[in-house]
């Protein structure tokens, strides 16, 4: 299934005391991804209620716009990191509107 719009839920944990480093990290990765093309909107969120976690809620124009974003040297160096700053795995999720 490779045409229409995808939503991405991307679920991040900080290490304890990794918590404003994942966060500038993050952030870093809004500006770059945001100019891609295909990238509706690229928004991070930090829990209320627990300052460790972190969500994007991304929206793409197609599965190949987000396949592409995946493959970004700066994505790639944010991934390379993950085990550094994540207290546990991330939790990624794709979604389709259906109303």
């Amino acid at each position: 299934m490779t045409n229409g719009k995808v939503t991405v839920v991307a679920r991040f944990k900080a290490r304890p005391g990794m918590e404003e480093t994942l966060r500038r990290e993050l952030l870093a990765l809004i500006d770059p991804t945001t100019a891609e093309e295909g990238c509706i909107n690229y928004d991070l969120h930090q829990s209320a209620d627990d300052k460790a976690l972190f969500m994007f809620h991304e929206n793409w124009l197609s599965r190949e716009d987000l396949d592409d974003h995946l493959q970004m040297p700066y994505l790639q160096a944010f991934l390379a990191r993950t085990d550094e700053l994540l207290a546990e795995p991330a939790e990624i999720s794709l979604w389709k509107m259906i109303s």
